[in-house]
């Protein structure tokens, strides 16, 4: 059955793609500014643009879009448990849920009035930043770590949620977490993700066995939990607050250790669209202090089962912003 569950749902969604939704003219001061941060970087979760409310050229080219065209473009996923995935208990449609999933509908709420004016297409972990720079998406919210080389390609907004790096491996296999344990084990990761480029330079610096293989990679995260159960790896690597879903989908494999990193997820968009950004984080803000319909709702709803009851270790920081000029 856990297999069946990890299978679930792997086939992408095919929607048309949609030209660059921004306009050509938007400030040069403040994309100069992330960009010096992208290269002098030390805390990339605090490189987005202060919050505001006002329409700029990409807010006015979404709402300009005719017709059933009229929607929010998001970038998601369809097949993290309880982030965005497709139940299959929940209609004939089996609608898309989740935390991620929630959020989408609040922005879209929050700029053109509907909860459901969202095109959903679903993007492999690998094609979340492609898709944002060739213009197929408005926004990707798809547990997206904020991360310094990313912040040199794609803007975010200010972190919505707050995870680390963890190892998943079978209850019954002798791994305890990211330790000497995990010499001449294979280990699965998603291509693009944090966890692999973790790993990789951990490896270089000797901070991992070198005897461990890191050569698995899969384009969605969840391929990865088919291959353990598989016997193909020995342990997969991926955000704690993810593993922990995984492992409600299948009882034979747990969380081994801590977490060890801290990261971010926020919601990534074009480089130069500042309004968006701007607005995203404006909506961010007013979706943690909505005590009813907002973060603290949807963490309740969805997450508490896998990641616990308490959700302040899951929240992040007060968000801080960048100073731009001009």
């Amino acid at each position: 059955m856990a297999v069946v569950c990890a299978l679930v749902a792997l086939v992408a969604l095919c929607l048309p793609l949609t030209t660059d939704p921004t306009s050509a003219q938007n400030t040069t001061a403040t994309t100069k500014t992330a960009e010096a941060a992208a290269e002098d970087c030390e805390a990339p979760e605090k490189q987005t643009l202060s919050p505001s409310s006002a329409d700029g050229d990409t807010i006015r080219a979404i709402k300009n879009r005719e017709g059933e065209k009229r929607k929010l473009i998001v970038g998601v996923d369809q097949n993290s448990y309880r982030w965005g995935y497709r139940n299959p208990n929940s209609g004939k449609t089996a609608e898309l849920e989740g935390f991620d999933i929630d959020l989408v509908r609040r922005i879209a709420e929050d700029i053109l009035g509907d909860p459901d004016a969202v095109q959903f297409k679903a993007i492999p972990t690998d094609q979340r930043i492609p898709a944002i720079k060739d213009g197929r998406v408005d926004m990707v919210v798809r547990t997206m770590t904020i991360n310094c080389d990313r912040i040199a390609d794609v803007a975010f907004s200010a972190p919505y949620f707050k995870t680390g790096q963890q190892v998943l491996a079978p209850k019954s296999s002798p791994v305890k977490g990211y330790d000497d344990t995990l010499a001449g084990r294979r280990i699965c990761t998603a291509a693009g993700s944090t966890a692999y480029s973790t790993l990789e330079a951990d490896k270089k610096d000797g901070d991992l066995p070198a005897s461990t293989d890191i050569s698995t990679t899969v384009p969605n995260q969840l391929d990865c939990l088919v291959r353990l159960q598989l016997g193909e790896v020995d342990a997969v690597v991926t955000d704690g607050a993810l593993a922990a879903s995984q492992a409600a989908q299948d009882p034979t494999v747990q969380l081994k250790g801590d977490a060890f990193t801290a990261e971010y997820y926020g919601v990534a968009m074009k480089k130069d669209a500042d309004d968006l950004v701007r607005r995203v984080n404006q909506i961010l803000v007013d979706y943690r202090k909505d005590t009813a319909n907002g973060w603290q709702a949807s963490y309740d709803q969805w997450l508490s089962a896998t990641l616990g009851k308490d959700a302040k270790k899951s929240e992040p920081p007060a968000p801080q912003y960048l100073r731009t000029t001009g």
